[in-house]
């Protein structure tokens, strides 16, 4: 009976960590542009980020497993796994955006509707499983940090 749920939970793993890949692939080189940009105070390194973001992937992939998984009503869970979707969409996006077209006032208006959704999700998730939510606080709270180097590098490099 647990072999469905391993291959159930990494295959929601394999998905959020497919999405950003993907993102990361289409956006061209991360690395090189985040280099020549002027970056705000405590800007991490940027090794971190690739560290950083797959274990992000990998708790965002058990969150909705175990939404997924859940006894809820059919409408609820269907409501939580469709936002979490739009976030993930979201994030996606962002990476795009910011390296890939440079665009860093559009890259802040997609991170600020990106952070509304995940703590939409966080609530939804909050109410079928609460370790479902708690597992997305890393997330929130790094999109937080994303959001404050994003404002920054949008105002240091006009």
């Amino acid at each position: 009976m647990l072999k469905p749920h391993i291959q159930g939970v990494f295959i929601s793993i394999g998905i959020a960590l497919l999405t950003g890949l993907l993102s990361s692939l289409l956006s061209g080189g991360q690395s090189e542009v985040y280099q020549t940009l002027n970056q705000p105070p405590f800007a991490p390194p940027a090794w971190l980020f690739g560290v950083v973001w797959t274990v992000l992937y990998i708790l965002m992939g058990v969150a909705a497993y175990l939404i997924y998984i859940s006894d809820t009503k059919p409408i609820s869970k269907t409501i939580a796994l469709c936002l979490y979707a739009a976030q993930l969409f979201l994030n996606f996006s962002w990476s795009i955006v910011f390296f890939r077209f440079q665009e860093y006032g559009w890259s802040v208006l997609v991170l600020a509707l990106l952070i509304f959704l995940v703590a939409l999700t966080m609530m939804t998730f909050f109410k079928i499983s609460r370790l479902a939510a708690l597992l997305l606080i890393p997330y929130f709270l790094w999109l937080l940090i994303a959001y404050y180097l994003n404002i920054g590098v949008f105002l240091l490099n006009k």
